[in-house]
């Protein structure tokens, strides 16, 4: 299994340069953002599909939760809990 590392404390996070963040909400172990487009990003551990890329794997990355823009759909705001990920969304 791959390595993920789980850190209690503000860390850097490098994000493609174009996207400009305008929500973040942390879970117990994965955290989630929403760009001023309306994308969701996460990132982190993804044992319980948390982070909505359609499986259980753990990303050090931020990747965009590509079921969302597949489906037309804008993110307005995220909320994660200790293993959930909750989004309210707009067509």
């Amino acid at each position: 299994a791959a390595f993920i590392s789980i850190q209690a404390f503000p860390a850097l996070l490098d994000l493609p340069q174009d996207l400009e963040v305008s929500t973040v909400s942390c879970g117990s172990r994965h955290t989630a953002v929403i760009t001023r487009g309306g994308e969701l990003y996460t990132w982190g551990w993804g044992k319980y599909g948390q982070l909505g890329h359609g499986n259980n794997i753990s990303s050090d990355q931020a990747r965009r939760v590509e079921y969302l823009v597949a489906k037309g759909l804008r993110a307005e705001e995220v909320v994660c809990g200790p293993w959930t990920t909750y989004i309210r969304v707009l067509e």
